[in-house]
């Protein structure tokens, strides 16, 4: 796991989670840290959004400023010369950076204000995995970079983006606290 430097400041605040299918940890009745209970409610967060009904995709947050979704390109997500469209390399791109980046801010939803492509090659069907990883900025501004690793292990697009602090509360969105135990902020 990345150490951090005193700039970081991972939040320090223990909870004890009931049982549920929140995590195996979960089940153990071991605590989870204040920073890792974010980190799966902005995975409950995830699953909830209405776009990613029409992806078969999973995030996962191991850890600060660090982000992976693994999704499925089949051939509805083609463009009409049979390879996937570039609306799928953004989307991916742009959620693992994303929530690379929110792993750092715990109070606010925050928002694309720009995302720099690259398309590296083209990709057809199979399991594409999208990391991200959080670079500068802990205040108002942040930046994150992604990139697309297809099935065999190659690069396949990579993307920078900005991402700002919204007024949107975090705790005001139904899947970011349902993932939440009871109890918790």
């Amino acid at each position: 796991m990345r150490k951090c430097s005193t700039a970081c400041s991972a939040m320090s605040s223990t909870a004890t989670l009931p049982d549920s299918s929140l995590s195996d940890v979960a089940q153990a009745g071991e605590a989870l840290s204040g920073a890792a209970l974010h980190w799966r409610a902005l995975e409950g967060l995830y699953a909830s959004a209405p776009i990613n009904q029409l992806f078969n995709s999973t995030l996962s947050i191991p850890e600060e400023g660090r982000a992976s979704i693994v999704f499925a390109v089949d051939e509805r997500h083609y463009h009409a010369a049979g390879a996937a469209h570039g609306t799928i390399y953004f989307k991916m791109l742009d959620d693992a950076a994303f929530y690379a980046a929110n792993t750092l801010v715990t109070d606010r939803f925050l928002l694309t204000t720009s995302f720099n492509l690259h398309f590296t090659r083209p990709v057809r069907t199979g399991l594409v995995r999208a990391e991200g990883r959080w670079i500068s900025g802990r205040r108002r501004v942040l930046v994150a970079e992604s990139r697309l690793i297809d099935a065999d292990g190659e690069e396949i697009g990579r993307g920078t983006g900005t991402f700002q602090r919204s007024r949107i509360a975090l705790s005001s969105l139904s899947g970011y606290t349902e993932a939440l135990p009871s109890g918790s902020p």
